[in-house]
């Protein structure tokens, strides 16, 4: 009798029965990364689940869920998010946005912050540059920054003076280590690195603005812990993070 209950209870807790600690694992764009880096150890302090992340660029982590990977959430572009859900990956159920992030660019720390105030001074700051260093074109702002440079008409120019590396990879360092002259980012993705410094946003009518969101899988036996960590950081209590981290809060 006393075999059987231990199995039981050891067959409950495999299980992870709702109200109890669990490990929730996350799937998440590198935008949000200072933010869980501040909120999760509060979060797990609080509620005694333990939340595990795994970063990967856009393109890859919706290559993992098209895979078959099933997080017990997600942190991702709410635009991506609501098609993940229409194609049943994720539930739109409990989904909340936590903030917006912009496209700024950046310079080493004391080089010369060129004008982009129009997207004529953006054109000729990219120009004028010896290297340039941004996010490949499977990352959102990679896309957009070939899109703009098709735009502006020097797609041809720079191409040969542009690496590509993803801020996830090191990219903003290789700004801050001085072998770039402009790096181009969201904003969340800077704000805490030392030896570069911020010359501004594009331009509005360059600019690409994006809202972050989390959700929770389709597949996820258990939701609500998951659920609980989405509603701890979109908590207006939180709003103050999310803006130190480069967003702007929803």
């Amino acid at each position: 009798m006393k075999y059987t209950l231990a199995l039981a209870v050891a067959a409950l807790l495999h299980a992870g029965a709702p109200g109890m600690a669990a490990e929730i694992n996350v799937m998440s764009g590198g935008a949000p990364k200072e933010v869980l880096a501040a909120l999760i150890p509060q979060f797990e302090k609080q509620t005694g689940h333990q939340v595990k992340v795994t970063y990967a660029v856009i393109a890859a982590l919706q290559q993992k869920l098209a895979s078959g990977e099933r997080p017990d959430m997600v942190l991702l572009p709410t635009s991506a998010i609501a098609d993940l859900a229409k194609a049943g990956t994720l539930k739109s159920e409990g989904s909340a946005p936590f903030g917006t992030i912009e496209v700024v660019m950046i310079v080493p720390h004391g080089a010369p912050r060129p004008d982009i105030s129009t997207p004529e001074a953006f054109r000729s700051a990219l120009l004028n540059a010896r290297l340039l260093v941004y996010s490949p074109p499977t990352t959102p702002s990679g896309a957009h920054l070939a899109r703009l440079a098709e735009r502006l008409g020097i797609a041809d120019v720079i191409k040969d003076k542009v690496t590509y590396r993803a801020a996830l990879e090191g990219g903003v360092q290789v700004v801050a280590e001085g072998k770039a002259d402009i790096g181009i980012y969201q904003s969340s993705e800077v704000v805490h690195i030392k030896g570069v410094s911020e010359v501004g946003p594009l331009p509005d009518a360059l600019q690409l603005k994006l809202v972050y969101g989390g959700a929770v899988t389709a597949a996820n036996p258990n939701p609500e812990p998951a659920l609980a960590f989405i509603k701890f950081l979109a908590d207006a209590q939180n709003k103050k993070v999310w803006k130190e981290a480069g967003f702007e809060p929803s």
